[in-house]
């Protein structure tokens, strides 16, 4: 195994450990897999870095499901949202080749700031658990989120998992942990249907993308455990500096 392949599994394992608790893996694993494999077009380390993602994801949601709590989770909203998530991923991936991301970037640095901004304003969010939407609002709420979230899956995904766990506890009421669980349903059908599309396509380095997957499973496994351990606050700190670090990184990158 060359160093290359060593240091790109040791920041899936990392991305997957920091994404399992409040998102934002991609933060980690993207901008690596970018600097250490020269030469290789974006598209492919996009497909190649799905398939990590995706094996993650779906691991730490299965950390929350058996977890000894019961997830106070409306799960059918979830399911519809995560349904259209993943069109709208699809239709993102299907536009890296057709659109700048650059002109992307300046709007999620001042949605995540606003995020950050609200999140350490607001002490007890996302530590009580009080679902605030019903019925059709609900249900609308869930598949606008669906769509735009899915999409900028799709199209960039550094972000995904910090931008669902803030909807869910600032849109439906969830707190910190049901919001992670839920955010990690709908982040696992935005990764499978981009990934469908890479891998369709030929853009996958699967020799790369496999023991990088191995990897993000553990650390997603590791995530999620400590998570459920130490409570909402631990999560909440969490989010706060994962955030405030993707806005020092998309400041870097739209200054330079």
């Amino acid at each position: 195994m060359s160093v290359a392949l060593l240091l790109l599994c040791f920041f899936a394992l990392l991305a997957g450990f920091i994404d399992s608790i409040v998102g934002g893996g991609g933060l980690i694993q993207l901008p690596a897999m970018l600097l250490l494999l020269p030469g290789v077009p974006v598209p492919t380390v996009f497909g190649t870095g799905k398939v990590s993602s995706l094996a993650g994801t779906l691991a730490a949601l299965r950390r929350y499901l058996s977890g000894p709590e019961q997830l106070a989770v409306r799960w059918r909203v979830i399911a519809l949202t995560a349904l259209v998530a993943g069109g709208f991923a699809l239709l993102g991936s299907r536009a890296v080749s057709l659109l700048h991301k650059e002109a992307v970037r300046p709007l999620v640095l001042g949605l995540l700031v606003i995020m950050a901004i609200y999140t350490f304003w607001r002490k007890d969010f996302g530590s009580l658990h009080a679902p605030r939407l019903r019925g059709r609002r609900e249900i609308v709420t869930g598949l606008t989120l669906g769509a735009a979230i899915g999409f900028y899956d799709g199209f960039f995904g550094p972000g995904t998992g910090s931008l669902l766990l803030f909807a869910f506890v600032g849109l439906f009421g969830y707190d910190f942990i049901a919001a992670s669980a839920s955010a990690k349903l709908v982040n696992v059908v935005t990764n499978l249907a981009s990934l469908f599309y890479f891998a369709s396509t030929g853009q996958v380095l699967y020799k790369v993308a496999l023991p990088m997957a191995a990897c993000n499973i553990l650390g997603s496994t590791l995530g999620a455990r400590m998570a459920q351990r130490h409570g909402t606050g631990f999560v909440r700190v969490l989010f706060l500096l994962v955030v405030s670090a993707f806005i020092l990184k998309l400041s870097w990158d739209t200054l330079t």
